[in-house]
This record gives structure tokens, sequence and C-alpha cells, in this order.
């Protein structure tokens, strides 16, 4: 893919789309949000995780949804910015926002699991595989009532649908996203082999 900067210079572009979209991506809204609302200390809630499918085991389905779609902003408006210069620092600003919330420098690099962040990702990357992809996952996880489930079988089929809607470029990025999605859960996985995961629930606490 040609960008339209000058690729003589490249580097501080590369630099700037990483380091400016890792910083976004950084945010911990659900952590945040808990804080403010008076629920405290997420981190002790839980999973322990910061995303919003933690945030909803507060009893706050309007925080939960705050959360998500902010989570999934970070990587919409980073991956959107970053267009502006062309596909390949779109591809660059994309890896820093999901490396952003993975590893946030604001929590010592213990961050969350990434999926809200990766649906706006993929949204912002190609609109057609963003909608699938978020639609497979609530597909998912109203059939089997598993957060970690509905994101692990998305992330598995997304490459498909970006190397059939898009190109092999953002089909192995994708691929790549949906590996670390894998590796961040593999506690999520060994619950649900052995049959333990908590299902989603919406009930409110007292």
């Amino acid at each position: 893919m040609i960008d339209p900067i000058s690729w003589a210079y490249s580097w501080p572009y590369i630099a700037a789309a990483f380091a400016a979209a890792y910083l976004l991506g950084s945010i911990p809204f659900g952590l945040i949000l808990t804080n403010l609302s008076g629920v405290g200390d997420l981190r002790k809630t839980g999973s322990g995780n910061i995303g919003a499918t933690n945030v909803l085991r507060t009893g706050n389905k309007k925080l939960a949804a705050a959360t998500l779609l902010l989570d999934g902003a970070k990587g919409v408006v980073a991956v959107w910015v970053a267009k502006l210069f062309g596909p390949d620092i779109a591809i660059v600003a994309a890896t820093g926002a999901f490396l952003g919330h993975l590893f946030p420098i604001w929590l010592k690099f213990r961050g969350g699991k990434g999926v809200a962040t990766a649906l706006g990702i993929l949204l912002a990357l190609c609109t057609p595989v963003g909608i699938l992809a978020c639609g497979s996952w609530l597909i998912a996880a109203i059939v089997f009532r598993y957060s970690s489930l509905a994101a692990l079988m998305t992330m598995t089929a997304v490459p498909f649908y970006m190397w059939y809607l898009a190109d092999p470029q953002r089909a192995e990025f994708a691929a790549v996203m949906g590996a670390l999605i894998w590796i961040r859960h593999w506690k999520n996985i060994f619950r649900l082999v052995q049959g333990v995961e908590p299902r989603i629930t919406t009930r409110h606490k007292e």
C-alpha cells in the first residue's frame, strides 16, 4: 500500500501514530467510570479485568454500556485519524491502540483483554468486517451466554472476514490481534473447559 505522505521521512509519522494511539488506547475507561461512580476499584471486583464484562458484574448496566462504547471508541478514533495519512499508518495506529489497552502504562502494563477496542478497530479499518464481527459476538453471546467464548469465536472468524472483504494485509493484522486476544483469555479457556466460566448476567446487585 502507498500512503499519501513522504515515505523518505516515514519514521516520524510511524512513531507519532503509534505513540498517540497507544496513549489513547491505554485510557482505562472501565476503571475510571467505576471509580467516579463510587463503585470502587474494578480490579477488586469479579475477574479483576477492567473491561465492560467485569463492569457489568458490578450490577451497573449503564456503566458497562459506557465502558463498552468508550473502549470501542478508542480503536475507532485512533484508526480514523491515522487513515488521513494512509492505510499503512492506520495499521500502525490500530496496533498502538490495541497494545495500549492490553498493556496501559498507567496501570503498570496490566490492562484488559482488548475485545471492545478490537471491535472498534475493525469498524474503522473495514466497516463491513467490523459490523460482521459485532454481529458475530452478539449472536454467540446470546446463544452461549459466555462473553469470553463469544470473543474467541468472533476473533477466530475475523481474519477470514477480512481476507474476503478487505485485503491480505488487514487480514494478517486481524489474525495477530485475534491471537493476542486468545492469549489474554487463557484463564477463561481453562474455566470454559472445566465448566466453571461465569456466564453473562444482568442481575442488579443491591
